[in-house]
């Protein structure tokens, strides 16, 4: 049975809400997270790595760029996590020929009222699925860009908002790049975290092959085993509950430590801007609400370092040319950059 009227964590009490009422509202986001985590894990096989960071980006109120094969189940992930929340769902196919207009939408007139009419894109959702983003031109990327940074779109003058929450996890194919344009880099910085999506385990695979072809025609993305856990509204309570947790002041000198030492780091001609350490401490934040703590810990900036960095960085070309990747590159940065004491 669908668990709707759970109630939110923390309307229920006024804005100077006592240190136990804060505390119990976090226990509850835990149980709620835990148990998203879980319904989720009923339609998505495997992929635990990729299902983590995108929970951390929506807690954080962020975006995600997921690089991966088709087929790895990046599509399945975000409907079920959109089933947790009865969250409303949009995907847009990106090519060549998308106009901006395709995805923000557009004034239509009206011959018989003779007025305009605002006629809404798929952008007004709460999660939107921007698959193979890289296939669109720039000028039908960068109609993304207000929508990811303001969450409000701009028609004919006019600001309208977007549902909260809304989230924008996009996709591109890392092997077949022909009739692809490259994420300017102004785009790729909106991004909260790049999650590399990879093959399943043996296990894993057989696991999948025995439950998509057991009684199943075709190949549907089914998603009906995932109950609804909370609403969209608690989503973003669970999102302000995030932005309060502790982050110690050694906490935010060790991010800030790391981004700078991306700007000068051997093998990255460009490195992180201060976005970066903004990503790091926002996510931290969420990494620490899904290990079930009120406080970051130098292992929090650690775990999402990676997906937080790996997009704004640019490696030298004669890194390029030997086959070393970002991640290889920022792992060192990590073991270079000392953590503080508790």
């Amino acid at each position: 049975m669908n668990d709707t009227s759970t109630q939110d964590p923390s309307t229920q009490e006024p804005p100077t809400a006592s240190k136990d009422t804060a505390q119990k509202n976090l226990e509850k986001t835990w149980r709620f997270a835990a148990r998203m985590k879980e319904e989720i894990g009923r339609a998505l096989i495997g992929q635990t790595r990729a299902l983590h960071h995108t929970l951390i980006a929506l807690f954080a109120g962020g975006h995600v760029l997921i690089e991966g094969v088709p087929g790895l189940g990046k599509t399945l992930l975000f409907r079920a996590l959109a089933q947790t929340f009865n969250g409303s769902f949009s995907r847009i196919q990106f090519t060549p020929d998308l106009m901006p207009s395709d995805v923000t939408g557009h004034a239509l007139y009206d011959l018989k009222s003779q007025e305009f009419s605002i006629r809404r894109g798929p952008v007004f959702t709460h999660l939107l699925l921007a698959d193979e983003i890289n296939r669109a031109p720039a000028k039908t990327q960068a109609a993304l860009l207000e929508v990811m940074q303001e969450q409000q779109v701009t028609i004919e003058g006019e600001a309208h908002a977007l549902p909260r929450p809304f989230m924008v996890m996009a996709t591109q194919n890392p092997i077949e790049q022909e009739g692809t344009y490259p994420l300017p880099e102004a785009q790729l910085d909106r991004f909260l975290f790049k999650v590399l999506i990879d093959y399943p385990t043996f296990d894993e695979e057989l696991r999948m092959l025995e439950t998509v072809t057991r009684n199943q025609v075709g190949d549907a993305l089914n998603v009906a085993a995932v109950q609804t856990i909370v609403s969209p509204q608690i989503i973003t309570t669970i999102q302000q509950i995030t932005a309060r947790i502790t982050v110690d002041a050694r906490i935010i000198d060790y991010a800030t430590r790391i981004v700078r030492a991306t700007r000068d780091w051997s093998g990255l001609s460009i490195g992180a801007g201060p976005r970066g350490s903004i990503a790091l401490i926002r996510a931290a934040r969420a990494a620490a609400v899904l290990a079930e703590r009120d406080f970051v810990t130098p292992d929090d900036i650690k775990t999402v370092a990676l997906p937080a960095l790996r997009h704004r960085v640019t490696l030298t070309p004669d890194f390029e040319m030997e086959g070393r990747t970002a991640d290889q590159l920022l792992g060192a940065l990590l073991e270079h950059v000392e953590v503080p004491r508790q």
